[in-house]
């Protein structure tokens, strides 16, 4: 459904205008570390973390609340809906040798002792399981169908698990069984997907004639959690051009996710707390989104539900997730599709200059950042509504010119504790937060004063998504893969 809050005009009389200058000056360590701090107290009610709909990503929600409540300055929306938790982790072991398994999203909790059975072709068909795996945990090839529907189909056949091995060499991703369950074609049954290599070995071990009795353990819940999005937009300002400006709030389950995206989310609070001191020609609002290591949720939940003309009145958005890895890089998304041939909507690359300029004019080197689509500005992106934003990197490996440019360790990763329990607030690196909040800053204030270079009106159009081939995992990625 559409927002139904009426955004209010008019200014503060006696505030000041918004510049670059003013904002970016406000910016500390010092608060956006108190931030960081309550963020690992939410997280310590939850068992360390901050996942969406638990008590510390609930707590987080509403801290951000109460601080904008109390500057008086916005307009607030709490967007609460609901959707299916489901998270679980597996143990597999062959005859004693434990191996590297990937829970499956859906699948359900459980215990399976037995001998391993291949599944003859891909087991997409029922007819693929004429061996009897009664009791037994099946082994099958990735391929072809959802890994669903070959789960489901070994549970019809009495299998009592179900192992998955890669058909390509990589590390294991997060992969979903697709559907909380298929009724239709037969019982989910506890499951995990293990590497091509592994696989491949147990393969030849009961191709020669060996007997393997399998061991797999999976822990996991799946259940309908309610959960907020925090939509803050000023009273003042040009409501018919808004500029938006979001992170996303909830880390994955193992951590408590300070960095990501605790950075972010703070950071694009603290701007919102001290932008309440000046007066601004266009609106901002601030979108505080939920469930985006889900797939997006909480951004898609809210674009999805605006009007064409609520699409319209929102002149760009700009996205903050993850801008203080230990290990950072400085990156700037590429609107201009300059460095990585693919370019944002018209206005974009405006938004990218802005963002250039800035670390130009303060010494930092940056480098550009392919649109991958695996944050929340997809759901911009989808609208055709110009988008930018900054980070510092994730899971990728820092190279060797990198680190000779910004400092910092080669050949480990950008963030080493990238969605793991040690996201905690030891693992910023306060000096890129400060120069990154800063940056985010200067950019709202810019586009508060100013749209120059964004294309208003703007057509009307929106994509599904973007080209399956641009598609990638990085960041905050998702389970992408389901076949």
């Amino acid at each position: 459904m559409a927002l139904s809050a009426e955004f209010v005009r008019g200014g503060v009389p006696n505030n000041p205008p918004v510049s670059s200058e003013s904002l970016t000056k406000t910016i500390t360590d010092t608060n956006l570390l108190k931030h960081a701090h309550k963020l690992a107290e939410f997280a310590n009610l939850s068992n360390g973390t901050r996942v969406f709909g638990s008590p510390g990503h609930n707590a987080t929600v509403q801290y951000i609340k109460d601080k904008l409540d109390a500057t008086g300055f916005y307009d607030i929306v709490l967007q609460t809906f609901p959707y299916m938790y489901s998270y679980g982790t597996a143990q597999f072991s062959v005859n004693g040798e434990p191996y590297s398994i990937r829970w499956i999203k859906y699948g359900p909790a459980g215990q399976a002792n037995a001998t391993l059975v291949p599944i003859s072709n891909l087991g997409c068909n029922s007819s693929d399981f004429t061996v009897d795996v009664s009791g037994k945990i099946a082994i099958i090839s990735r391929g072809q169908c959802d890994l669903g529907i070959k789960v489901a189909l070994a549970g019809a056949a009495g299998a009592s698990g179900v192992i998955i091995y890669n058909n390509v060499t990589e590390t294991l991703q997060r992969h979903s069984l697709t559907e909380l369950s298929r009724p239709d074609i037969g019982p989910y049954v506890p499951c995990g997907v293990i590497s091509v290599t592994d696989g491949q070995a147990l393969l030849q071990k009961i191709n020669a004639g060996g007997t393997l009795t399998g061991s797999l353990t999976v822990e996991a819940t799946t259940e309908q959690r309610y959960t907020s999005n925090v939509l803050a937009t000023t009273k003042s300002g040009d409501q018919k051009n808004v500029v938006m400006a979001g992170g996303h709030t909830d880390s994955v389950p193992p951590g408590p996710g300070i960095n990501d995206n605790g950075s972010g989310s703070m950071g694009i609070l603290e701007i919102a707390l001290q932008l309440a001191r000046f007066n601004i020609t266009n609106a901002v609002r601030f979108g505080f989104w939920t469930a985006e290591e889900y797939g997006g949720i909480g951004s898609n939940y809210y674009t999805s539900s605006l009007t064409t003309e609520e699409q319209q009145e929102i002149a760009l958005y700009l996205n903050f997730d993850m801008i203080a890895s230990p290990n950072f890089g400085y990156f700037i998304y590429d609107g201009d599709g300059s460095a990585f041939n693919l370019t944002g909507p018209s206005g974009s690359d405006a938004i990218e200059h802005v963002f250039e300029d800035y670390y130009k004019a303060v010494g930092i080197v940056t480098a550009g950042r392919e649109l991958f689509g695996r944050s929340d500005y997809d759901s911009f992106f989808k609208l055709e509504i110009p988008f930018g934003g900054i980070d510092t990197g994730a899971e990728e490996i820092k190279s060797e010119e990198e680190a000779s440019r910004w400092g910092g360790q080669a050949n480990i990763a950008y963030d080493p504790c990238y969605h793991q329990s040690c996201d905690t607030v030891q693992n910023l690196n306060a000096t890129a937060w400060v120069a990154n909040t800063k940056a985010g800053g200067h950019a709202i204030a810019t586009f508060a004063r100013s749209l120059e270079g964004i294309p208003r009106p703007r057509n009307s159009t929106s994509r599904l998504a973007l080209p399956k081939g641009q598609l990638r995992a990085r960041g905050c990625g998702h389970e992408i893969l389901s076949m």
